[in-house]
């Protein structure tokens, strides 16, 4: 007879487990003697709202929260909000309303699409970067730089957006363009504020390979990339006729004797000073006011043709061997790294070759590949090689000449071994209103003095108007009772810093503020600290694995040394998240019309089948497009859950259910395993073949549908919750154990053998498990087909791998 059900009403059971889970404080209760801190990349709240591909990441941390609670872990999942910026101010503007009052609005709609999808943050632990009492500690963080010189003033070029009309640092560009607005970066020398993160490259570098790491391997690279760290030889070169000297750095000293030219940066100082010696002065004061319109990265882009002009009049001599070369001023040559010169030898480095190819400049090899001869006359020969054309140093490979020549730089006093970043250090202020106050005030007696921690915060005045101006400084400059102040130190007139910091202040240390988010005493309690972090897994998009990743390693370890944190990494496992594109295959976006609103999918199939198709759409860091109809896949997968409820046995009927007793544990044992490495498509996968094999078997005993249930659970909580109820259980089933599988179920009772031949697969048998050898070869040789494929040759081998294949080499 069949069993009644009740209908599976989506919206009903759905909004009705929310308001009980709310009620019951379920996400407030940490049991357990094992922490587990599980952490997103909080959003910043735009007015656009969250898409279906915005909570892909959001998912998953709240299938591995609910997950570690049903293992028995006492689980930290806090959510907050990245509010403070340029895409907050930004929208403020084009919507003409105050940021304060749009990220306030922003933030409810984001709120309540989060809290539609039934996730598991404890929102008592909330947090908002543009709270006062959250950026206090912001700005408490900035003034412990400062007193370590690793918070300073400077005036060299930096990333000028005419738009947005505020500093970038380099992370904020894209392709070269302000990743903000698209609008073309201007080089300019502005008064800012810099952190010196290159102060802690090397262990920013070195801690990656820290065993306890477990970062997928792409996300380290970009990070390595990013520092870029090289080991070289820096050294000057006499400028001739003259009592100037320019320095060079090189990672390739081997190669010193090949130099014809040299190349230094338009911004690089020897221009100016050499400026009466310059022939041909109007072309280069010419070609340097182009280059200020270049940003980095269309200078370092190394598809474009390298442009330079020579100095014409001037020669630089070549330390080793005395010879004069040509100097050029290039915009390819960066000020930022290095001296702001290069060493050119177009015979070793194709963009050296280029560039001395259009100019009709000297090709000189000093390095040859000792077995094929290398030759230079059609392109650069850059590997290491034998020396030659080197004076003493001929004969010696790369290596060798690299340490005997950099040791005699070193002993003559010529050059000395340095290492140089890729990275520079962290341009910091902003001329923008929306962001926090940096605590230092200018006294003309004083210098810049740092406002004392009892006054913090530093709160962001309210005002009228906030549009960033033309001058270069803060709409906060025109404030003037604000600006005005006492010096903290000499008690006589000083102004506060105008400019705010970025977007990226808050960013770098809000994890730690969800530990101890009402502490007014400090940044966070040293027991509390030490009960949680680090973090245990932190997810997010890929378009922070470098940025965001560095800045926030960086406060870390610096808070580390000063003895405010315990660890001196922040995030033990990180991940981060395949983008979901559109239906049309490109990246969602109101510009092309093909953005897919949660809301519209949950009303019409449910949150859980929302949750439940967007894990199921393949790996979960690769990137997919979406699919409407895809969802109603997943939504047929959970009716047929429900209707299993009819079909519940009498646990005292197991015995005749060993079959599908075994399939549920190995269900059982794949989930486990394939949680926490984020396979959730596969462990959706395995439970619809499970479901199937529920059909074959009939009926499904007590025991295994809530074991089934809790296993559904972590995917779509909705209607496991209202089916554990249906079925008899009390308590929520965040309350349950996570099903132990045993290993008496997990041996397959028969297994496909691939039978080969000279390692061609030809066919496949079915044997009992564990077969012997001898069992599957009599088997196999008494089938017709391996007769076909032996066609009479005689076997001389047999190889055999039990449980998988059986090869015969004949």
């Amino acid at each position: 007879m069949k069993k009644s059900y009740q209908e599976y009403k989506t919206q009903e059971i759905e909004s009705k487990w929310q308001k009980k889970w709310v009620e019951d404080r379920i996400y407030q209760k940490y049991e357990g003697n094992k922490k587990c801190y599980i952490l997103d990349m909080f959003p910043y709240p735009s007015g656009s709202g969250l898409h279906v591909g915005h909570l892909k990441g959001y998912i998953a941390t709240d299938i591995i929260s609910r997950f570690k609670r049903l293992q028995g872990y006492k689980v930290l999942h806090p959510m907050g909000w990245d509010a403070f910026g340029l895409p907050a101010e930004n929208y403020a503007l084009k919507n003409k309303i105050h940021p304060k009052i749009s990220v306030a609005e922003n933030i409810k709609v984001f709120r309540g699409q989060l809290d539609k999808m039934g996730f598991s943050y404890d929102w008592e632990r909330e947090i908002n970067t543009t709270n006062p009492s959250f950026y206090r500690w912001t700005q408490w963080i900035f003034l412990q730089m400062f007193k370590r010189g690793l918070a300073f003033e400077s005036n060299e070029p930096v990333n000028w957006c005419p738009s947005c009309k505020t500093v970038l640092a380099n992370e904020d560009l894209e392709n070269g363009l302000c990743e903000r607005c698209g609008s073309r970066i201007i080089q300019k020398r502005i008064r800012q504020w810099v952190l010196k993160i290159t102060d802690y490259a090397d262990r920013l570098l070195y801690d990656l390979e820290d065993k306890d790491f477990d970062w997928e391997e792409i996300i380290k690279e970009q990070q390595r990339s990013w520092i870029g760290r090289s080991e070289g030889v820096e050294f000057k070169m006499k400028v001739d006729r003259s009592e100037e000297s320019i320095g060079v750095y090189t990672t390739r000293i081997d190669t010193v004797f090949g130099i014809t030219y040299l190349v230094v940066s338009p911004e690089h100082p020897i221009v100016e000073k050499l400026r009466d010696k310059i022939i041909n002065l109007k072309e280069v004061e010419e070609y340097l006011e182009k280059a200020k319109y270049k940003t980095e990265f269309e200078r370092e882009n190394l598809q474009k043709i390298k442009t330079g002009v020579r100095l014409e009049g001037i020669q630089a001599i070549n330390p080793l061997n005395d010879e004069k070369v040509p100097v050029f001023v290039g915009d390819y040559v960066l000020a930022s790294y290095g001296t702001g010169a290069i060493m050119a030898v177009p015979a070793h480095d194709q963009r050296d070759f280029d560039f001395a190819t259009a100019h009709k400049l000297p090709i000189k090899q000093v390095v040859t590949d000792p077995v094929n001869q290398a030759s230079v006359e059609t392109g650069a020969y850059e590997p290491d090689g034998v020396l030659m054309n080197s004076a003493e140093y001929d004969g010696l490979d790369s290596q060798e000449a690299r340490v005997k020549i950099a040791a005699r730089m070193k002993e003559g006093g010529l050059g000395e071994i340095k290492v140089n970043y890729k990275m520079r250090d962290w341009v910091f202020s902003r001329q923008r209103y929306w962001g926090e106050p940096i605590p230092v005030v200018h006294c003309q007696k004083c210098g810049v003095v740092g406002v004392p921690e009892s006054d913090l915060p530093v709160e962001l005045p309210q005002v009228e108007s906030y549009k960033p101006s033309d001058s270069e400084e803060s709409p906060l400059a025109k404030i003037s009772d604000w600006v005005n102040v006492q010096c903290p130190k000499c008690g006589g007139p000083a102004k506060r810093e105008t400019n705010t910091m970025p977007q990226w202040a808050g960013s770098s240390w809000y994890y730690l503020r969800y530990i101890d988010p009402d502490n007014s005493e400090a940044l966070i309690d040293k027991d509390k600290e030490r009960e949680w972090m680090p973090v245990d897994l932190y997810v997010g998009g890929a378009e922070h694995a470098t940025r965001h990743l560095l800045y926030a390693r960086f406060w870390h370890k610096f808070l580390f040394d000063i003895g405010a944190v315990s660890t001196s990494e922040p995030f033990k496992k990180l991940m981060h998240v395949g983008l979901i594109y559109g239906e049309d295959g490109r990246k969602m976006s109101k510009r092309w019309g093909n953005v897919t609103n949660p809301n519209e999918v949950i009303s019409q199939f449910g949150v859980d089948s929302l949750r439940v198709y967007e894990m199921f759409l393949g790996p979960f860091s690769q990137n997919v497009n979406w699919n409407s109809s895809g969802v109603i896949g997943a939504r047929r997968f959970l009716d047929r859950i429900w209707m299993l409820q009819t079909k519940i046995a009498a646990d005292a009927e197991s015995d005749k259910n060993t079959k599908l007793e075994k399939s549920l544990n190995r269900l059982i044992k794949k989930i486990t395993d394939d949680l926490w490495n984020f396979r959730f498509n596969t462990s959706i996968s395995a439970m619809m073949i499970f479901l199937n094999e529920t059909d074959s078997a009939g009926s499904i005993t007590g025991s295994q549908f809530r074991r089934l249930i809790i296993l559904l659970s972590v995917f779509a909580p909705h209607i496991a919750e209202e089916l554990w109820q249906i079925t008899g259980n009390t308590g929520s089933i965040l309350s349950a154990v996570w099903p132990a599988y045993e290993e008496k179920y997990l041996a397959y009772d028969e297994v496909s053998i691939a039978v080969q031949v000279n390692g061609k697969l030809r066919f496949t048998v079915k044997m009992p498990t564990d077969s012997t050898e001898e069992e599957v070869r009599e088997k196999v040789l008494a089938d017709e087909c391996l007769e076909k494929h032996l066609k009479g040759r005689e076997i001389k081998r047999v190889v055999y791998i039990k449980n998988r294949l059986i090869n015969f080499v004949v």
